[in-house]
């Protein structure tokens, strides 16, 4: 490959709007006084300003900011991880109930020292969160922690509204891509989760642009759905820094759109596919019906009160 097809152009449909507004700079201002961490900033997520400024919502980073896997893709530090905080699961559901979200999504860099791969601090977050704000809906986006079912049952036991973890790329690349992570234990994780409680939705995310076929993005749909995957999201994947894998192609919005129809062809009951997705866009918009009524519950508490 030539130097000039190295660094293929970013199109146009991948500008991105800044909107920072009071929204956005309160969000930004709180997460500094909490000493929390979100994956919006760490990972450089391009829809920070629609999320912060816009809808109001927030994807908290757990059990710290250093992640012990180098994922080729990923932008968020790795290295040895800091000791446990184990105060920070009150310190997040503080945040959410300040902000008063209606939804909130919990992820966390992958703790491989730790014995239940940070599964406990997880299912304490969850749990603190539903105390304080009872109608929030919850999700989590955990590491596969270990593949260990134990971990996962702690983990599916706290009850969150929506279960996501990323199988992030197809079959053929997941080695060059991930660090640790297989893409048959990222299947087996999502399909133990439904086991443990078929409820709970399941989601994942595919990444596109590494060098994939458009034939392996759907068998990794079927994959998926093979192994009871309710929710799946497809954006393209951006290039944090030139120590991380290049962009080998920029899908266009109507491909992604093609995607997404043949993703609900195939069962999913949500789809959510664009240049600029990611696991958590829109987030808010995928929570299962029983956690919609207990928000509309929650509401018409409120004004009753």
């Amino acid at each position: 490959m030539s130097k000039k097809e190295e660094h293929i152009r970013k199109p146009d449909w991948l500008k991105i709007k800044l909107n920072t507004n009071d929204n956005y700079m309160g969000l930004k201002k709180m997460m500094r006084e909490k000493n929390l961490h979100t994956v919006c900033e760490e990972a450089r997520c391009p829809n920070i300003h629609e999320c912060w400024g816009t809808r109001r919502t927030a994807t908290f980073m757990i059990l710290g900011d250093v992640c012990t896997r180098a994922c080729r893709f990923c932008a968020v530090k790795t290295g040895l991880p800091n000791e446990l905080d184990l105060a920070e699961p009150e310190r997040v559901a503080d945040s959410v109930q300040l902000m008063n979200l209606k939804h909130v999504v919990v992820t966390a860099v992958a703790r491989d020292d730790l014995k239940d791969g940070g599964s406990q601090v997880f299912a304490e977050t969850v749990r603190a969160i539903r105390r304080k704000s009872p109608f929030t809906s919850i999700e989590v986006l955990p590491s596969d922690m270990g593949g260990v079912f134990e971990n996962i049952k702690t983990l599916m036991d706290a009850k969150p509204d929506i279960m996501n973890y990323n199988v992030e790329t197809v079959r053929r690349l997941t080695p060059r891509v991930r660090a640790r992570a297989t893409y048959d234990r990222t299947l087996e994780f999502l399909r133990r989760a439904k086991e443990l409680n078929p409820d709970i939705p399941t989601k994942s995310s595919i990444m596109v642009g590494l060098g994939e076929t458009k034939e392996e993005i759907l068998e990794t749909m079927d994959d998926l759905r093979a192994n009871h995957v309710d929710i799946v999201t497809l954006g393209q994947y951006l290039q944090p820094s030139k120590k991380h894998l290049k962009v080998q192609k920029y899908y266009h919005p109507d491909e992604f759109a093609e995607l997404r129809e043949a993703a609900m062809e195939k069962g999913f009951s949500h789809c959510e596919a664009g240049p600029l997705v990611r696991s958590s866009y829109h987030a808010d918009e995928q929570v299962n019906a029983a956690a919609k009524a207990r928000q509309a519950a929650g509401e018409q508490e409120t004004q009753n009160a």
